[in-house]
């Protein structure tokens, strides 16, 4: 019985360093890309870039596709699939 205790909070104690390391790492990786996706809406600048609709469009596009591929991956429905991107 005590083997049991033992076993289970070593379980325990495991579950909850992969949670915090989890929870660290989503937190300062969810940051970094969400500053990144910040610097692309700055190419909107209409006075210091050249861009259509279509570009917009595809870089929508590409950025969704990850999200959703992100969302797949997290809840074990995908593949490790890459998407290529080039405008």
């Amino acid at each position: 019985m005590a083997q049991n205790a033992r076993l289970k909070a070593v379980d325990e104690a495991l579950d909850s360093s992969k949670r915090s390391k989890f929870v660290k790492l989503a937190g300062s990786r969810t940051v970094t890309a969400i500053k990144a996706i910040r610097v692309i809406a700055k190419l909107g600048n209409k006075s210091a870039y050249d861009y259509n609709e279509a570009d917009v469009k595809k870089i929508a596009s590409a950025l969704s596709k990850e999200i959703e591929a992100l969302k797949a991956r997290m809840l074990s429905t995908g593949t490790k699939e890459t998407i290529e991107f080039e405008l």
